[in-house]
């Protein structure tokens, strides 16, 4: 028996978020349908709110309600030190150790020739002006330890070296292949700790 058609639309969308897969999107899909209306009308309301009031961070490119954000407008942290993440969730990831106190920037993605994601097509352009304008001592390359992170690491520390900036990598606490934003504090702190220069 097929799946009604509402609910098959439902699934539908649900299964384009990432890492769901079509079993989990019926599951999903159900469940919500199981929901008080109550519930339904707080999982709307949540969503249209951040959609409305989230927005990115001039500065750094973060997700935040302010514009610049917390981070970027927080005079006690260290502004000559930033720390290259690919998402906002790596970032988040990377905030939670206490041990770095610099700044960000969220470069929106990884180089990826096979994807055809080239440097125009992630913030790179965004970064060296920034690099160009803030009294910049040290970057920090936080990507991912998978291809394209890597890719995107060697690329960066290339172009940042020439503007006679000290280029770090964290260093190998995080396992190799996997995504920084499931890393748990304890690794992420490590990784910080033994960065090394490229």
């Amino acid at each position: 028996m097929n799946r009604p058609q509402p609910v098959e639309r439902m699934v539908e969308i649900i299964k384009k978020l990432p890492g769901v897969g079509p079993k989990m999107a019926e599951r999903l899909s159900y469940h919500i349908l199981k929901m008080s209306q109550g519930e339904v009308d707080r999982l709307l309301d949540s969503i249209q709110k951040a959609r409305q009031t989230m927005k990115s961070c001039s500065v750094c490119y973060n997700l935040s309600e302010y514009d610049p954000c917390t981070l970027c407008s927080d005079s006690i942290r260290d502004h000559s030190t930033i720390c290259i993440v690919e998402t906002p969730q790596d970032l988040i990831a990377v905030s939670k150790v206490k041990e770095y106190k610099g700044l960000y920037f969220v470069l929106g993605g990884a180089l990826s020739p096979l994807d055809a994601v080239g440097p125009d097509d992630i913030r790179i352009d965004k970064l060296i002006k920034r690099l160009k304008s803030d009294s910049i001592t040290e970057v920090i390359i936080a990507t991912d330890t998978d291809s394209k992170g890597e890719i995107t690491a060697v690329y960066l520390a290339e172009i940042i070296k020439k503007l006679g900036v000290k280029v770090t990598r964290l260093g190998y606490g995080l396992p190799v292949g996997g995504d920084i934003e499931y890393a748990d504090e304890v690794t992420i702190s490590r990784a910080i700790a033994g960065r090394k220069e490229m």
